[in-house]
């Protein structure tokens, strides 16, 4: 039996437990992406500025891998294998077992997040006019999930599970879309000879699966040997992490979900570790010497105003008129103003608008920096309006947002990681 508190323990845990609440809940990984993010923000712009940049992007005295020869590229090409890794499994189980199994299911969020790029795209084209920023225009088109699901969790128990399922369905949609279009417009220079190679370890995994090989150790080694050849080929190396997650078996031959076990074993450690060092390495923005003119000028403006209005636009007018039209009925319990306030929280668009931004313009260090300031400033004039929408207009009785489901670990107690 616990010991009753103490007269000062007692109001200290009360003061304190909003604060507790955030790390514990839905929110807990999107708020140490805030957190992370102004870490790095004050450190570009502190009296140890020099250092942090170093750290990052000064060229490392060794390195086993001659093509990543600083720390950014280490982060960014391969830490971030392990991220794409996650957003694979999490893509093969939601299409095979999850919410973009069913047709009919599917149909609203995968219309709904494919309008979430395209406009956001065209928003960002019209403002800029093209030229010297045209290979940005997918840089606007991403979502973040950590940091959308975090907003939303902040509202705790009062958006319906629907509308919660609705806003990852989208966000998982809107990866799938992503992962495309870093392969198809952000390749540059093939080379054959490891393309080849890359295939031919994709083939001997999928043939790993089709022989129904249910251990991890295989399937982790050759993800590894596929990332190094796919690094070296031209494309992506981080495409290697979601083709080599659609390769793991969805279930073991004693029924236990290897995909599962895997991802859940997996996300903590790249939405609490990953992504933040991520985050830390590629969210500082120098603001020295910057006025209102680097920071009016066409690139941030375009990304901003496609994260914040693009996104609304495109996913809010897609599901209205699919509703409208019987094409696709709106989630369940959830009224229009709540459809606007998520479909605001789309334009949160952290971590794959600066994974973008980098591949975009990779020879260009400044519009680099000015296309972060436009990620942060729309993303967090998304997340301010979105919850604030939200807010003010959701009420539901608990039964309506009472969307926990039994973690794997409590499904499969008897699974351990072979």
């Amino acid at each position: 039996m616990a010991e009753p508190l103490s007269p000062i323990a007692r109001p200290v845990k009360r003061l304190l437990a909003p604060v507790r609440a955030l790390f514990v809940g839905d929110a807990s990984a999107g708020i140490l992406l805030i957190l992370v993010a102004a870490a790095a923000m004050l450190a570009a712009n502190s009296p140890m500025a020099d250092e942090y940049r170093e750290l990052f992007y000064g060229k490392l005295a060794w390195t086993p891998i001659p093509k990543l020869y600083d720390l950014h590229y280490w982060i960014n090409d391969g830490l971030m294998a392990i991220f794409f890794f996650v957003v694979g499994l999490e893509v093969k189980r939601e299409i095979i077992d999850g919410s973009l199994s069913d047709p009919a299911a599917r149909r609203l969020p995968m219309l709904a997040a494919a309008a979430g790029m395209a406009v956001p795209a065209l928003v960002y084209l019209f403002v800029t006019g093209g030229g010297e920023y045209f290979a940005g225009w997918a840089i606007p088109a991403a979502t973040d999930i950590a940091f959308a699901m975090g907003v939303l969790g902040l509202l705790a128990s009062r958006v319906p599970a629907s509308l919660r399922l609705f806003l990852l369905t989208v966000a998982i949609v809107d990866d799938i879309g992503a992962v495309v279009v870093i392969a198809v417009f952000y390749t540059q220079g093939l080379h054959m000879e490891w393309l080849v190679a890359s295939l031919g370890v994709l083939a001997v995994m999928i043939a790993l699966n089709r022989f129904h090989v249910d251990y991890f150790w295989p399937y982790i080694l050759l993800a590894v040997v596929l990332w190094f050849c796919v690094l070296n080929s031209g494309v992506h190396a981080t495409i290697a992490g979601v083709l080599a997650a659609l390769t793991i078996p969805l279930q073991r031959r004693d029924g236990n979900s290897m995909v599962e076990r895997l991802e859940h074993t997996l996300a903590p450690w790249s939405a609490y570790l990953v992504v933040p060092i991520f985050g830390f390495a590629n969210a500082g923005v120098s603001l020295s010497g910057m006025g209102a003119e680097e920071l009016l000028a066409p690139l941030p403006v375009a990304i901003a105003a496609g994260l914040v209005i693009g996104k609304q636009v495109g996913i809010f007018s897609t599901v209205w008129l699919a509703d409208k039209t019987g094409f696709a009925p709106r989630p369940e319990n959830a009224n229009w103003a709540e459809i606007w306030g998520v479909s605001m929280l789309c334009g949160i668009g952290f971590t794959m608008s600066i994974f973008i931004g980098g591949l975009a313009f990779p020879n260009t260090p400044l519009l680099v920096e000015e296309a972060k300031i436009g990620i942060l400033t729309g993303s967090a004039i998304s997340a301010i309006l979105g919850f604030v929408v939200l807010r003010l207009t959701t009420t539901h009785p608990a039964e309506e947002c009472d969307d926990q489901r039994p973690m794997p670990q409590d499904t499969y107690p008897d699974d351990p990681l072979r």
